[in-house]
């Protein structure tokens, strides 16, 4: 039996096309372009009319957001991020692109040349239809998508993959796809979270009686609706204390919820009460920690660093810290490795 024909080689004239690429493209929420008002307004306006953020109808919404909120909310926004500023630009974006400069690193030296990282914000720049195609131009035929949200939110997980899927029906030629799924109670991240916790307390120059876990908070009614939010951050609070008891004895372990947004009723206990609350009753030392967010920015720096301070001392606590998030520290990376690797079976490696 003759073999097979070779297909024919592409005319002289033909584009180059590059092909056969792995791409990995890590995504976090987003951030606005600048500190200033008129970009803090284009970011809130993108990402609170996203129907996955506010679950209200359109008809209602439209008004409210447009009449009310985006004409009186940026400028106290804009403030709050001009006081986390850095000199590399928000720190969201500027540690999100740490962490993929570093996964990139640490992949090339397991799995050689060949896998592309890079990242990408569900609002605001760089987007995710706009990396989706540059990493198909790149030649990235194969595609992992990292949303770096360990516990599953419609609000942020789905709103990341309807956002993929809107930018896949643009494509003529798409890529094959998978997608990372939440990790809130992954061997590696809790153990990522234990060992960098623990190593932060430690290092404090006080020894904290409390240490309040701190998760972004949502409305009460996505967990009636069937949202898994709530009940993954209690998953993750209660494992991560389980090992925290034993390296941090003594140190008692609370959950919170922050950031709340509008009239609704939203998860509780509230952290703004429970800072409140711990102080009135004596707590004079605390320490929190931030596992639900990947990387540091405006709700972990300003909201719980500066005003968190605020409230806890103004309530009668004497000794207050917030701990850095995971961001591109060794835990943190290690542990993205390893769930980067584990996605990528059959692909790479």
């Amino acid at each position: 039996m003759p073999p097979p024909e070779l297909p024919p080689e592409p005319p002289s004239d033909h584009p180059p096309l590059a092909t056969g690429g792995v791409g990995v493209l890590l995504v976090n929420l987003g951030t606005p372009d600048a500190p200033t008002p008129a970009a803090v307004r284009r970011y809130l306006a993108e990402f609170l009319s996203d129907p996955r953020v506010v679950e209200i109808p359109r008809l209602v919404w439209k008004p409210i957001l447009h009449g009310v909120i985006l004409r009186t909310r940026p400028a106290k926004s804009a403030r709050a991020y001009a006081q986390v500023w850095t000199d590399q630009g928000s720190p969201l974006a500027a540690i999100t692109a740490g962490q993929a400069h570093g996964l990139h690193e640490r992949l090339g030296e397991r799995l050689g040349a060949g896998v592309h990282v890079d990242w990408a914000m569900r609002y605001g720049n760089p987007s995710i239809p706009a990396k989706l195609r540059a990493m198909k131009d790149a030649g990235c035929e194969r595609i992992l998508v990292a949303p770096l949200y360990p516990q599953y939110s419609g609000a942020t997980t789905a709103s990341v993959m309807d956002s993929l899927h809107a930018a896949l029906r643009a494509m003529r030629w798409q890529p094959t796809l998978r997608t990372l799924p939440p990790y809130h109670d992954d061997p590696a991240y809790i153990a990522a979270l234990e060992e960098d916790i623990a190593a932060q307390v430690r290092a404090l120059d006080f020894v904290p009686q409390v240490l309040l876990l701190s998760y972004h908070g949502m409305p009460e009614r996505t967990l009636h609706l069937g949202d898994p939010y709530h009940c993954h951050c209690r998953k993750t609070s209660r494992l991560l204390g389980e090992r925290l008891m034993k390296r941090l004895p003594g140190v008692r372990i609370e959950t919170s919820f922050q950031s709340r947004f509008g009239r609704a009723k939203w998860l509780e206990p509230a952290t703004e009460a429970v800072l409140t609350r711990e102080a009135q009753a004596g707590t004079r030392r605390l320490a929190v920690a931030a596992p639900g967010f990947s990387a540091d920015c405006v709700e972990t720096l300003e909201e719980l660093a500066i005003r968190g301070r605020e409230v806890f001392e103004g309530a009668g606590g004497e000794r207050y810290a917030v701990l850095a998030c995971l961001n591109d520290r060794a835990p943190g990376m290690a542990m993205l490795e390893t769930l980067v690797r584990r996605e990528l079976a059959g692909w790479r490696g």
